[in-house]
């Protein structure tokens, strides 16, 4: 009885962000206004973004804003340096590896440090809207605890596994001043950048000073 009650406290600690995905993505979507994506090398992505402390109706309109982008460049998560603004705040609407899609929002996000035991690395690929066209593959524990606030100031812990185990790691990562590509050997990033160079765009982006 004592460890049924322990279980379910556990459970209990994680938001619910798999249902009324569409219909809570398509509200966000239709009340914001797509921005252009910021892209490597914009100062603003690689420097540790401010905390968001004041949890009222401009952080709610930046994050309808931030799906809106999200949705036009067609990607499964957005940190909001990508749009250019510096808040430590990202949404995502990712699926898992079961398809199983997660949307959410996470406001000061920390990752859990992982035990032993729970780090599986995956070798997958991995992209971002901020290095448009380009991939490679980049190792990434294949379970993810991050925990923040939502939209409202509440603390909440999301979980993820596989593919959005990494969606999870990848925003946090950008709300610190880090690109996946920083994470690559200097071999790798080098020919990321390539890929980017030759690449076209499908969405807007801002122009590097």
């Amino acid at each position: 009885m004592a460890q049924q009650g322990t279980e379910q406290r556990v459970d209990d600690e994680f938001i619910v962000d798999t249902e009324d995905c569409e219909e809570r993505e398509r509200a966000y979507r239709e009340r914001g206004t797509a921005r252009p994506i910021t892209v490597v090398g914009n100062p603003v992505l690689h420097k540790e973004c401010q905390d968001v402390t004041e949890f009222d109706d401009k952080l709610a309109a930046l994050v309808d804003d931030m799906f809106a982008s999200q949705k036009a460049a067609e990607g499964v998560g957005l940190a909001a340096n990508q749009i250019g603004v510096d808040l430590k705040v990202f949404v995502y609407d990712c699926p898992d590896d079961d398809g199983v899609r997660h949307v959410g929002v996470v406001c000061n996000p920390v990752l859990d440090e992982l035990p032993a035991d729970r780090r599986v690395l995956d070798d997958s690929n991995e992209g971002c809207l901020s290095v448009p066209t380009a991939y490679a593959e980049l190792a990434r524990p294949d379970y993810a605890v991050v925990r923040g606030q939502d939209a409202e100031g509440k603390p909440i812990a999301v979980r993820g596994t596989g593919y959005f185990a990494r969606c999870l790691q990848h925003e946090t990562d950008h709300l610190y001043g880090r690109l996946y590509i920083d994470r690559l050997s200097k071999r790798d990033r080098k020919d990321v950048l390539r890929q980017m160079a030759e690449g076209t765009p499908r969405y807007e982006t801002v122009p590097n000073a």
